[in-house]
């Protein structure tokens, strides 16, 4: 255990106002969304400056003190929370907010980590330009989360994903050094590309404190349109379409189940987008796209038999009540039980087969569970998400979960997926790495986890397999 004199010493870095000591106040840095994991730490360290993360990271290096680092606490794999044994400090970015510059010529936007998704589109938008990561959990969700676990979202068709859209980072090394590459460059071609081993690593290498980031020009129009398709097959096939026709003006392509259109108009007081139902949904989205693009793509897919019904959004309103739609199915499951995630991705061209095998694998395990399976079609992200059979007791399905993950992830494997596209590894999948990553890949993994944190202080028990 820590003891009283090595947390005093991390407080006097921070100061009273940076420090939480154990008690309720702790509470909200303790749990995240799924309530599947609670930590417990003698102290939330609150740092407001690059130098008092150092010096936390200096100190807890001198004192083999474990350190887990935290941004807005949204994530979904458990990769922010503590260990419950109280052995363990937990670093809060969430001080560290401010947005540094805004280049509007050079597209591109200087934040400190613990800036807000939110905050850093708006600062943007006041330039008129684009930041164009978007996830659900964007005013909370914070820059430092974001990067270190490369997340994903509605644009990753058009964009990419975080990585992609990050120029330079600032990161603490375990030892405390500051390794910094706050540069605005968009190619430099001089070794190693060491911001991206930061990127996606879940804070088991450092602690990333500012960010430089990739800004777009503002899109002038969009063209949103609900789409009713028969099969996952057609919506694959739409998809093809839609990239050929509209190119890069296609920005989000997302697939819908029936089952999840229930959901939210029965609990989230939405509105159904179109008045008949359809086993499959497509919600696309055109940005800047030649005048006519989309209502000229649907009647092609109409006549090839692709769609059955479709709704052009007219305004500004009924746009953003479509997107609202789609925001609100992960919030929707909560109110029909129990629901075992999965954050998958394979080729495109084998997400129907994906769906069909693993829809019949999980139905033979569980019979009578709901498929709430949806997601970023264009990029090949799914999350296969599976709602308890109605009546069945909520503990006893959710204790099944192992079972049911290693029957999705078998599928996943043989269709050349990935068992995490988006959420990362964190708690909930660390034993699982060996299904998709090779002897050698994770040998190097691990040799790189041992060259910058040798004393295994940075986030320990994730990520990585025991």
């Amino acid at each position: 255990m820590i003891t009283s004199d090595t947390l005093r010493r991390f407080a006097d870095v921070v100061g009273k106002k940076g420090v939480i000591p154990e008690g309720p106040d702790q509470e909200p840095y303790l749990h995240e969304w799924r309530d599947l994991w609670h930590g417990k730490t003698p102290m939330v360290l609150r740092p407001s400056t690059t130098g008092q993360v150092a010096a936390i990271m200096a100190l807890a290096s001198q004192t083999r003190t474990a350190i887990v680092p935290q941004s807005g606490n949204t994530g979904l794999v458990g990769g922010q929370i503590p260990d419950p044994d109280g052995s363990q400090l937990l670093l809060s970015l969430d001080r560290m907010t401010r947005v540094l510059e805004v280049d509007a010529k050079d597209f591109s936007i200087t934040v400190e980590a613990g800036a807000t998704l939110k905050s850093v589109q708006k600062a943007a938008a006041a330039e008129d330009r684009l930041f164009p990561l978007s996830l659900a959990s964007e005013g909370s969700c914070r820059i430092g989360g974001n990067l270190a676990s490369n997340a994903g979202g509605l644009n990753v068709l058009a964009y990419g994903n975080a990585r992609d859209l990050c120029l330079g980072l600032e990161v603490v090394l375990p030892d405390g050094r500051v390794l910094n590459t706050l540069r605005k460059l968009r190619k430099d071609n001089t070794g190693y590309d060491l911001r991206n081993i930061f990127i996606g690593s879940e804070g088991t290498l450092g602690v990333i404190t500012a960010a430089v980031l990739k800004l777009f020009s503002m899109p002038r129009r969009h063209d949103t349109a609900f789409i009713a398709v028969p099969s996952p097959q057609a919506a694959v096939e739409l998809l093809s379409q839609f990239r050929q026709q509209a190119n890069s003006a296609l920005v989000a392509f997302e697939i819908i189940p029936e089952l999840a259109i229930e959901f939210v108009t029965r609990h989230m007081a939405a509105a159904r987008p179109l008045a008949t139902p359809s086993h499959w949904y497509v919600l696309a989205e055109f940005a800047d796209a030649a005048p006519n693009a989309m209502q000229s793509a649907l009647e092609r897919a109409l006549e090839r038999g692709l769609i059955s019904d479709a709704a052009v959004a007219q305004t500004e309103t009924q746009r953003l009540a479509f997107w609202s739609v789609r925001e609100k199915l992960s919030d929707s499951q909560k109110f029909e039980g129990g629901s075992i995630k999965h954050d998958i991705s394979v080729p495109i061209s084998r997400i129907p087969a994906f769906i069909s095998e693993a829809m019949a694998a999980v139905n033979t395990f569980m019979p009578g569970c709901r498929f709430m399976c949806f997601g970023h079609l264009g990029d090949g992200n799914l999350h296969f998400n599976v709602s308890q059979p109605p009546g069945m007791d909520k503990q006893h399905y959710l204790a099944r979960w192992p079972e049911m993950s290693a029957i999705v992830q078998g599928i996943v494997v043989e269709n050349g997926g990935s068992i995490s596209a988006e959420h990362g590894i964190g708690q909930l999948k660390r034993n699982d790495m060996g299904k998709i990553k090779s002897p050698v890949e994770l040998e190097v993994m691990r040799g790189l986890k041992n060259h910058f944190d040798p004393h295994g202080i940075m986030n320990p028990g994730k990520l990585l397999p025991a």
